[in-house]
């Protein structure tokens, strides 16, 4: 839930990027660390494992502007995708006020995208939350593949594999490279904010 700090006018809003292992959660939270300027972040918190795969969370605060008179401070996570680690990505769920739904375009990850969107229903759903309700962004990651030799899922299927019911905004983006990284977060963050101010009344 969303922190609103009237004796600082500030609103501070936690926005959790999900999906499945290795999809391109923290390669996101990566490139808009290394794209902001000192002063529009905080320090980047990650926890990894040997293999370099997020063990818990990654936390980037950032800094984006004033809505209303307010400062608005986003915390950005990730979860680790890991199928042992379904107990710590509900667990960093809590409190969430906008979600970005990372998918892998990549052929052999078809059913973990769906397999992953499912379960974070279930686990919204635990915390009286909806998908339908909360914000949501998806992002179509590793477009950067389509060119190659490596079997990859079409804008089309994973329209109709993830978007079919939500019908949400949706991004392609080769994390790696920047594309479509801001364009993401823009949506998110503007969708957020605007969800969390008209929820606490600071806008009508």
């Amino acid at each position: 839930m969303a922190l609103i700090d009237l004796s600082k006018k500030e609103i501070h809003c936690k926005i959790v990027y999900y999906g499945p292992g290795r999809c391109g959660k923290t390669t996101n939270l990566l490139y808009i660390y290394n794209a902001m300027s000192e002063k529009t972040k905080g320090k980047m918190l990650t926890i990894e494992t040997k293999g370099e795969r997020t063990l818990f969370f990654d936390l980037l605060p950032l800094t984006l502007g004033k809505i209303g008179g307010f400062d608005i401070r986003i915390q950005l996570y990730t979860v680790p995708g890991q199928a042992l680690y379904e107990a710590t990505r509900k667990l960093v769920l809590k409190g969430v006020d906008g979600i970005v739904f990372v998918a892998d375009s990549l052929r052999v990850r078809q059913m973990k995208n769906k397999e992953s969107l499912e379960e974070l229903k279930r686990n919204l759903t635990e915390y009286g939350l909806s998908l339908n309700k909360i914000p949501l962004v998806l992002q179509y990651n590793k477009r950067d593949l389509v060119s190659s030799p490596v079997p990859t899922i079409s804008i089309e299927e994973l329209d109709r594999d993830l978007n079919n019911d939500l019908g949400v905004p949706r991004f392609e983006a080769a994390a790696i490279k920047g594309i479509g990284v801001f364009e993401t977060l823009k949506e998110i963050s503007k969708r957020t904010v605007r969800y969390v101010a008209k929820k606490n009344m600071l806008i009508s």
